[in-house]
């Protein structure tokens, strides 16, 4: 027989095209093509389906479930400070799990949980529909099994991954779960498994938020649980209560609607206050402290940390940190009320809604404090902030800040190893520099006045700010720069002017550690956090070395300290002695305070221990007007000194070494002081060989008062009137 045609004429033309529909012989050779290539792609895809999980763990270990052994931190004095670990949990058994939290949990996971073989299949198409439309913003599809699934092989599913593989292997993993278990086992491993926020099972997400055990829950208690697990941070009702609320009440219109519970229940249950555990927040003691060291354990060792089990020992004395602890807060509300501060206070932003209180950058003031022992460079407390559950970034070892005048003794410890000494006499006067837009830089004093000549050891001790730029201009910035580097400052230090006065940003560790070249009479030390490392048999996989370092010529570092001695006894930093510390304690230390009164600094240092404090906004800011190292960090070392020497020997001073000698001198001119020297300009200053003053004080003579021999003409007319011992404090 002839196939059957139609003819089609084109409107433009006479040419005829013919459409044949085929024949026997055709449709039978389409047909087979058809059923072949149906039944191959059925072969692949029952393929695909039965070895999908070929790798996948036995489904036996619904119930054998071991989490990995976890690494434990300790602390100096071998107490435990913290568990790292991937999860911990506390099973239950279904039987002890009240209906009401079950229900909560179906209506709002999965509404035919009991019905369904593993695979809800209607929701699964709904979910893929949606999928199309809307992408990773659909609802998920995923049943209470195929999640259990999810949850209990790590090998099975990356909870990042939405790939059509890990669909593919979570619900085959579910149907062999449903044909091996019943539903209430299933259900009660579920609940054993779920993730609140870190907290694992419904028995510790009810002690963690609500301080009950799980048969103890109420409803609306419940429903709050059963709110969570589709995004465990999200709806954490201790950070972000309002949105807890609102999906627990959404869970309970669900509960209603499935005919759970009766609409009065809802209502009632709808209007219970949400009201979690008094102490909910979960304070790690030494927090910022333990995270540093999970950092240096990752990187070393990567995330096997959490089912290794090792044994880290460190160096934190847990005395001093709580000490630490304590002090920082105490002196941040004492900043808080103080006239002109006009930020928000914590408590204030204790009312905010959680999520604007997160990352690191908080609204309200903050503190830091690391204390250090610089013999062996073990950290003894640290505080990274001051809220780790508002914000895990650390202000120690993270944050880079300008340290103001704390730069200054680099200045001057270049200065006295390049020969310049302790008396030398600057001038303290206005000095300008053009910069490259055209605008004029010239360095002011805190106190916005001019001492005309000073020694550099008074102007340390008063922390003069035009004094130290002209010092390191002397000495050379790229100098300057060098021996910052070689006592410890790794960050980058620029060669302009106003780096002598602490404009580059530097991380307060660092810091930490260049202090400690000066405590150890120029012997650098690196701050170390971790002793040693053991695997869970006790042998011992890695000891931290103490890294020590000469970086500086004894005698320069013995002058430095001596200087440095200054600050604290009768110059900006002399407020930690009217708080306290013992005259009788060898106490160096140096005051920071930035421009704009936007960094506040204090760093306080003994033969056996450095301590560093900051206080100021992580995004700079104002603080008030009379803010100043002295007042506002300093408090912070005191306290913790004091504590440190409470029931300690008090140490000798440092040492003064062989090759040192002394003169008498004039501070108004550096030179060697005479008899006519005025008594109160009188000092015995101490120098390396060879940079001691020769000349006797040409100011102060015989002929009487300075303006008496001025007008004789008898000494320069550029010399200035002697600077006060009335310092700024």
């Amino acid at each position: 027989m002839e196939a059957h045609s139609i003819d089609m004429a084109e409107s433009t033309g006479n040419q005829r095209f013919r459409l044949r529909w085929p024949g026997p012989r055709g449709r039978w050779i389409g047909l087979t093509a058809l059923l072949g290539g149906l039944a191959l792609a059925g072969g692949v895809a029952w393929g695909t389906w039965a070895h999908i999980c070929d790798q996948c763990p036995s489904i036996a270990q619904i119930y054998a479930f071991e989490p990995k052994e976890a690494t434990r931190v300790y602390a100096a004095d071998g107490s435990l400070l913290h568990e790292f670990a991937v999860e911990r949990r506390t099973a239950i058994q279904y039987q002890q799990v009240p209906r009401h939290v079950v229900d909560a949990f179906v209506a709002v996971e999965d509404k035919r949980f009991w019905s369904h073989g593993g695979i809800d299949y209607l929701r699964f198409t709904r979910a893929v529909v949606e999928f199309a439309f809307a992408g990773y913003d659909a609802a998920g599809g995923s049943t209470i099994t195929q999640q259990l699934a999810g949850n209990m092989f790590a090998s099975i599913v990356d909870r990042q991954d939405i790939s059509v593989q890990r669909k593919l292997r979570e619900m085959r993993v579910a149907k062999s779960l449903e044909q091996a278990y019943t539903k209430t086992e299933i259900m009660e491993a579920y609940l054993n498994q779920i993730n609140f926020d870190g907290v694992y099972g419904v028995q510790n997400a009810a002690q963690r938020y609500f301080g009950k055990n799980i048969r103890d829950l109420n409803l609306p208690e419940a429903a709050t649980l059963a709110a969570m697990p589709v995004a465990p941070r999200r709806y954490n009702p201790i950070l972000y209560p309002e949105r807890a609320v609102a999906r627990r009440n959404m869970v309970l219109s669900l509960m209603a609607g499935q005919d759970m519970i009766t609409g009065e229940e809802a209502a009632a249950a709808r209007a219970y206050p949400l009201m979690v555990r008094p102490d909910a927040r979960d304070r790690i003691p030494a927090a910022y402290f333990v995270e540093w060291v999970r950092r240096i354990l990752i990187d070393r060792y990567g995330t096997q940390i959490y089912e290794a089990g090792l044994r880290i020992y460190t160096t934190l004395d847990p005395n001093l940190q709580a000490v630490a602890d304590s002090a920082v807060l105490a002196q941040l509300e004492w900043i808080e009320r103080q006239p002109g501060f006009d930020a928000p206070t914590y408590r204030e932003t204790r009312a905010w809604p959680a999520d604007s209180l997160s990352g690191p950058n908080m609204p309200y003031i903050q503190g830091m404090f690391v204390a250090v022992d610089p013999v062996n460079g073990d950290v003894l407390a640290l505080v990274g902030g001051r809220d780790y559950q508002d914000s895990e970034f650390n202000r120690a070892t993270q944050a880079e800040r300008q340290p103001g005048s704390l730069f200054k003794p680099f200045v001057y410890t270049a200065a006295i190893e390049s020969g310049m000494p302790a008396s030398e006499v600057i001038f303290d006067t206005p000095i300008e520099f053009p910069q490259p837009d055209s605008s004029i830089w010239s360095p002011s004093n805190f106190t916005n006045d001019f001492r005309g000549p000073v020694t550099i050891r008074d102007a340390l001790a008063a922390s003069i700010n035009v004094v130290a730029v002209k010092v390191g201009l002397r000495v050379g910035l790229e100098t300057v720069a060098q021996y910052a580097h070689r006592m410890g400052i790794t960050s980058r230090v620029d060669r302009v002017p106003s780096t002598a006065i602490g404009s580059p940003s530097v991380k307060p560790i660092e810091m930490a550690e260049a202090y400690t070249t000066f405590a150890n009479l120029g012997i650098r030390v690196t701050p170390r956090a971790i002793l040693r490392i053991e695997n869970a048999d006790g042998e011992v996989l890695w000891e931290a070395p103490v890294e020590r370092e000469e970086v500086l010529d004894e005698r320069t570092s013995w002058i430095m300290v001596s200087m440095l001695r200054d600050v604290v006894d009768r110059g900006s930093g002399i407020r930690i002695r009217s708080l306290g510390v013992p005259w009788e304690i060898p106490v160096g230390g140096k005051t920071g305070t930035t421009n704009e009164l936007t960094n506040t600094w204090f760093i306080g240092f003994t033969p056996e221990i450095v301590t560093i404090s900051w206080v100021g906004f992580d995004l700079p800011a104002y603080i008030r007007d009379d803010a100043q190292g002295g007042r506002d960090a300093a408090p912070i070392n005191a306290e913790v000194l004091k504590y440190f020497y409470a029931d300690r020997a008090i140490p000798a001073p440092w040492a003064r070494p062989t090759g040192l000698i002394e003169r008498r001198v004039d501070r108004t001119t550096g030179m060697l002081a005479t008899a006519w020297c005025p008594p109160e300009a009188v000092y015995t200053e101490v120098y390396i060989p060879e940079t001691e003053p020769r000349e006797p004080c040409d100011v102060h003579g015989p002929w009487g008062t300075r303006e008496w021999a001025d007008s004789l003409g008898v000494i320069p007319d550029s010399l200035a009137p002697p600077v006060s011992d009335d310092f700024e404090f």
